[in-house]
């Protein structure tokens, strides 16, 4: 979720919102610090905090704050309430929770467009002060230090991250998995640059994160590629699938270098590899077969779905700190 656009959107069409912000999680929570949801006067809702009874609860303070702020004429107080889900909403997880509930008016269009604007840019840091009746929010100009479960500085302030850090991958081939992979991946952290030289096996539309390139020499877009970056390959011919493959390996700079097919594939590729020049070092890092053990379905769904289990496995593990909790709210 993009929260400042949200709220921006809704601001726009003259409709109060609140928005709701887990600030600090002990224990076993459902969701964690940063976790976000914007809720309209409706109780229509953008992003989630954890679903359940927890949820629920908040949606309604949000509804009601937004009623009180309506009959009132102005914003009413801001709440930053503790939550035991055990003893106060009788869920099973134990931990607790420090929720802080805001509601934003149309009068506030300009400094939410601020925000927004810093938050299409891409990730950013605020410093806040939490007031009586709002947050007042200063945008920093470099990051924040790892939280350990809290957005609150000992001396009170609050330390937000905003905007959503994307892993970037290559995703050679348009065939049928590799369509099942763009859909399944959409709702994703991923920035995809979908590759192949066949123009029209791609779909008229594709997701807003997916930039499609049709290009004769797939392995030559690579070198457009940042480092760290994922490279997926799945297209119609071998021959493409190797000159891929051997130009990524011999980059050694991408986070993951995937190759669908089987285990015989991947034996014939090494094969021609090391009479490429490549030796066991460069070919260490391809992984082929691709997705994770114990899915046997052929189906594309199901083949997609093992896959990106896999590569959000894989970012994980690369960078855990470069996907905070903005990123799959």
């Amino acid at each position: 979720m993009n929260t400042w656009a949200t709220i921006g959107r809704a601001l726009q069409a003259e409709q109060r919102c609140a928005l709701v912000s887990i600030v600090e999680a002990k224990g076993s929570a459902p969701r964690e610090a940063g976790a976000r949801m914007v809720v309209l006067e409706d109780g229509s809702f953008t992003g989630t905090i954890g679903g359940g009874e927890l949820e629920w609860q908040a949606i309604a303070r949000a509804r009601t704050a937004l009623a009180a702020g309506r009959a009132g004429g102005d914003a009413p107080p801001v709440g930053l309430d503790r939550m035991a889900l055990g003893p106060d909403l009788g869920q099973c997880c134990g931990g607790s929770v420090r929720i802080l509930l805001e509601v934003f008016t149309p009068g506030q269009s300009a400094e939410v467009q601020a925000l927004a604007d810093a938050e299409k840019a891409g990730p950013f840091a605020t410093e806040g002060r939490i007031g009586e009746r709002r947050v007042e929010r200063s945008i920093l100009n470099g990051d924040l230090p790892g939280g350990d479960g809290s957005l609150l500085a000992a001396d009170g302030r609050l330390l937000e991250r905003f905007g959503t850090r994307k892993q970037v991958l290559a995703l050679v081939g348009a065939g049928h998995v590799g369509r099942a992979l763009i859909l399944a991946l959409a709702p994703l952290d991923f920035s995809v640059v979908w590759i192949d030289p066949r123009k029209d096996e791609f779909p008229s539309i594709v997701p807003g994160d997916v930039r499609v390139v049709v290009a004769a020499s797939p392995a030559a877009e690579l070198a457009a590629l940042p480092d760290g970056a994922f490279v997926l390959v799945m297209s119609h011919s071998h021959a493409l699938d190797f000159d891929v493959v051997l130009a990524a390996l011999r980059a050694r700079r991408f986070g993951y270098v995937g190759l669908i097919g089987s285990a015989s594939k991947k034996a014939r590729f090494i094969s021609r590899m090391r009479q490429a020049g490549l030796g066991d070092d460069d070919i260490e890092p391809l992984v082929c077969p691709i997705g994770i053990d114990g899915v046997s379905s052929k189906l594309p769904a199901a083949i997609a779905a093992s896959v990106v289990a896999d590569l959000l496995r894989r970012r994980d593990a690369m960078a855990p700190a470069a996907h905070g909790p903005e990123a799959s709210s």
